[in-house]
């Protein structure tokens, strides 16, 4: 009788340490993707110039983060701007960069859908 009691109590404790493993990790997204711009475009508050770009998605505690830094430039600092996650019916056929243009003319990153996902990020 000990022996299942210790058995259950065992079984209740995977359970419970894998479904808080599972909550932290962020479905129908990549953890890392690489992504080009041909214009000079502001992420967040920064602007950063055309290039190539490593995008890595992260999580402060309940906050999801996307983290941009350049490839081909050392000088560019690294940008580190906050994102929704919203669900797609299916996965995405291509990557999408969605920008608007501000009063100063600049492009405006608004959300990018990487090919393969189940969810884009909106900023």
């Amino acid at each position: 009788m000990r022996a299942s009691k210790w058995l259950m109590v065992i079984a209740v404790c995977v359970v419970v340490l894998a479904t808080v493993a599972i909550a932290g990790v962020m479905p129908g997204v990549a953890d890392v993707q690489r992504i080009s711009f041909t214009d000079p475009i502001r992420i967040g508050t920064t602007l950063v110039p055309q290039g190539n770009y490593e995008v890595r998605h992260v999580m402060e505690g309940s906050n999801h983060i996307m983290v941009f830094k350049a490839l081909d430039q050392k000088k560019v600092p690294e940008v580190r701007v906050k994102c929704t996650l919203v669900p797609l019916v299916e996965k995405a056929k291509a990557t999408q960069k969605i920008y608007t243009v501000n009063a100063a003319k600049e492009e405006v990153l608004q959300e990018l859908v990487f090919r393969g996902d189940t969810a884009k990020h909106v900023f």
